[in-house]
């Protein structure tokens, strides 16, 4: 997903629970920016939202310039997933998407 334009460039599976891309896009441009209002440096790595029933897991995709960023979003079922190895492939995978 375009992390301007919220444009999806691939989807696969039930993602109707990530909304459109351009609220997700909208959401970690919120996050970004209120994390550089506090202070924060550096880019968003990555964002993960835990819900009664899903996780989603926002996973930024490196090597890209800031008005060019994409981003790579996972929805898992809570009860059939373990988020913290989740994060780590989404981690891996954004970073293998560019070499």
């Amino acid at each position: 997903m375009d992390e301007v334009t919220g444009l999806t460039y691939r989807a696969a599976g039930d993602f109707s629970a990530v909304g459109t891309g351009f609220e997700m896009a909208e959401l970690t441009g919120l996050i970004t920016e209120g994390l550089h209002e506090a202070g924060a440096q550096g880019e968003l790595e990555s964002v993960v939202i835990t819900g009664s029933r899903l996780h989603e897991v926002v996973q930024a995709v490196p090597g890209r310039s800031p008005l060019n960023a994409v981003m790579l979003v996972l929805v898992l079922e809570r009860e059939r997933s373990n988020l913290a190895l989740a994060v780590r492939e989404a981690a891996d995978l954004a970073e293998s998407i560019l070499t």
